[in-house]
């Protein structure tokens, strides 16, 4: 891609901060193969930014200003630059890279084939076997009795759109399977998206039957009855058409068309009305430079966006996959999802009911999964809708865009409920945008196994995995109410929101100075750091108060016996510190004592001498409530009498010689 740049390096370029009256940084422009830099020359630490080159949407060149020459650089991650070059012809350069540099013609000039981070070939192959789609289905309860792996996809010769492995009621025949599909738009025959263990009943998903006015195929119709009778506690089943009714009958005249509920039995027949690509694309756009106005005025907001009906697709979403949850959880009935080729609004319903029955894929690693079952594995075309290639157009939509947004949208209505964060979304959200890992290149498994993307790029979920501290939700919690069972979200036009993180992202001025995921982070782990803390204090208390329980009990053995021993002298009712003993009371005593009990009194003083000591102010023995046995009263047997009852020496020898 080198060999595109017409001009490498521009001095005293300016960027302009569209959401401020600062003044614009200067700097120097760098064109490299992958990327698009501006350095701050005026700031003592150096001030970069980084654009890659896939994410560049659209580069336009301005009206001349005082200043020089601006150019707009506007990103699929709703980024948007604007530069202004002092000279005309740099200007020109610049623009003409940068046209080339972002509009890839081949696969392999995307950046993923160039990205090399500093991992050998074996992290790399366990890298892509982090997410396991049979294991997925395996934890749904899959393959058992009713459902099983057909082999008839194997070197995808019967839809090159479907993965390898697709699962398939039992009682389906390979013949059924066949005839199935060459009654299906592009061979997407029914199959297995989400098995229901506790009420059996499963989500299939599909593209439209070649129906036309009046055609029919009876391998199809035995294929839904097939997957009708997978449910033993259902005697009918869902057939869910998200398109618009108006759509899907004007598709009838092309040969296509919807299910007529005469021909399939058993079958009660929904449509839900999700618009096509090309009206979704328009109304994003709408929403775009509503987002991008400078300071509008409410009304001004609020009637740009109602004239999008971006929130009113979002609604439509929701409610699809609400339906779809319902049927599956309480009513306990199959469904089978389908659009026009059951790529596009069937992946979004789809993963959406999921997201709502499952509280796996509410987890980080759920998530991820999701994703590679319901829009890699299943023939989402990524490169088509997202624009990676240079290519038609009209094919361009923000299909994941707005399953995101939907899933969003349910974390602002269930703040406990979700283990990852808005920041999580917006980081898959740009990386299928950047091309830089290999996940979401090309549009099926089929071209990517071709393109041989496992060997030559690098997968995306363990770079998201290492990082998923930054991606938590500190408000989750896997035993809230929320967090388990099924979602039932409210769909009313008042519970949906502008998502201002994901199209305002870059625009900081319309952020609050704190961000409130940030000091909910911050809290967190301060929270952490105090329980780590208390419980390690628990511990030393713990042990410090067994160590003092062990001590009290040597000084109460030690008190009885020196009650036998001291019983008749007077003398050692003054005693009440080791000075007394040492260099007072005994120093007077009568020497004539046996020598044996002397001895046996110099170890009972000793002992009384360490417990004495624990009146020290400094010593915490008084904070964890162990007892000072020079504290007691004069009465009773049981205490030493306190300082008041010590008088003089004098007394004591005569209290000695009386003895």
């Amino acid at each position: 891609m080198m060999e595109h740049i017409r001009l490498p390096k521009v001095e005293r370029v300016q960027l302009v901060d569209r959401g401020s009256s600062r003044r614009a940084q200067v700097g120097t422009l760098y064109l490299t193969a992958s990327h698009t830099i501006f350095v701050d020359n005026e700031t003592e630490v150096c001030n970069e930014i980084w654009v890659l080159h896939s994410l560049v949407c659209n580069v336009e060149k301005q009206s001349i200003t005082a200043l020089g020459y601006p150019l707009l650089i506007q990103c699929k991650n709703f980024q948007v630059i604007q530069l202004i070059i002092p000279q005309e012809n740099d200007c020109n350069d610049v623009l003409m890279s940068l046209l080339r540099l972002s509009r890839a013609k081949r696969y392999e000039e995307l950046y993923c084939f160039s990205f090399k981070p500093n991992i050998d070939k074996t992290e790399r192959d366990q890298a892509w076997d982090f997410i396991d789609l049979r294991a997925e289905y395996s934890r749904m309860g899959v393959p058992n009795k009713l459902w099983h792996v057909t082999p008839i996809n194997r070197e995808y010769r019967v839809c090159d759109t479907y993965p390898t492995d697709l699962f398939v009621p039992k009682s389906a025949t390979l013949p059924v399977i066949v005839g199935s599909s060459k009654f299906r738009s592009r061979g997407r025959f029914p199959t297995l998206s989400y098995y229901c263990k506790e009420t059996q009943a499963a989500i299939c998903r599909s593209s439209q039957p070649l129906s036309g006015f009046s055609a029919r195929c009876l391998e199809d119709e035995q294929m839904l009855e097939a997957i009708m009778k997978s449910n033993p506690g259902s005697r009918f089943m869902y057939v869910v058409d998200t398109r618009p009714k108006l759509n899907a009958m004007a598709n009838r005249a092309t040969g296509k068309g919807y299910e007529s509920e005469d021909n399939y039995t058993n079958i009660k027949f929904q449509f839900i009305g999700i618009e096509n690509i090309h009206v979704m694309r328009n109304s994003q756009q709408k929403l775009i430079e509503v987002s991008d106005l400078r300071s509008p005025s409410m009304g001004e907001f609020l009637l740009g966006l109602e004239n999008s009906d971006w929130l009113k697709h979002i609604q439509t979403i929701l409610i699809a996959g609400n339906f779809i949850a319902k049927a599956v959880a309480e009513e306990g009935v199959s469904v089978l999802v389908h659009c026009s080729d059951g790529w596009d609004r069937t992946a979004q319903v789809c993963s959406v009911a999921c997201i709502l029955l499952d509280p796996y894929y509410r987890t980080l690693k759920g998530f991820m999964v999701l994703i590679e079952k319901d829009w890699v594995s299943f023939g989402h075309k990524f490169s088509h809708r997202y624009s990676h290639l240079d290519e038609d157009s009209k094919e361009v939509s923000p299909v994941i865009d707005q399953f995101l947004e939907c899933v969003w949208q349910l974390m602002e209505q269930f703040p406990c409920a979700f283990e990852y964060n808005e920041r999580f979304l917006i980081s898959i959200h740009n990386h299928i945008h950047s091309c830089q890992y290999g996940n979401f290149i090309c549009n099926s498994e089929k071209e990517r196994k071709d393109l041989g993307i496992r060997e030559k790029t690098h997968s995306l979920w363990p770079h998201l995995w290492k990082s998923k501290s930054d991606f938590l939700n500190p408000l989750f919690r896997p035993d809230h109410s929320q967090t388990q069972g099924v979602l039932q979200p409210l769909t009313t036009p008042y519970c949906l929101k502008f998502w201002r993180g994901l199209y305002n992202h870059f625009d900081r001025g319309l952020h609050p100075r704190q961000s409130v995921l940030d000091c909910l982070m911050a809290v967190k782990e301060e929270t952490q750091q105090l329980e780590e803390l208390l419980a390690v204090c628990e511990q030393k208390l713990a042990a410090l108060g067994k160590d003092r329980a062990n001590g009290l009990c040597v000084k109460r053995h030690t008190i009885n016996h020196s009650q036998t021993l001291w019983a008749e002298p007077a003398h050692l009712s003054s005693a009440n510190s080791p000075q007394d003993y040492t260099g007072g009371i005994l120093s007077t005593g009568p020497k004539y004592w046996p020598f044996q009990q002397r001895e046996t009194e110099s170890t009972e003083l000793s002992l009384f001498g360490d417990a004495t000591k624990s009146s020290d102010p400094d010593n915490s023995d008084q904070e964890s409530g162990v007892a000072d046995f020079s504290c007691h009263s004069s009465s009773g047997g049981d205490s030493f009498p306190s300082e008041d009852s010590v008088k003089d020496a004098d007394s004591d020898e005569a209290a000695f010689n009386t003895a």
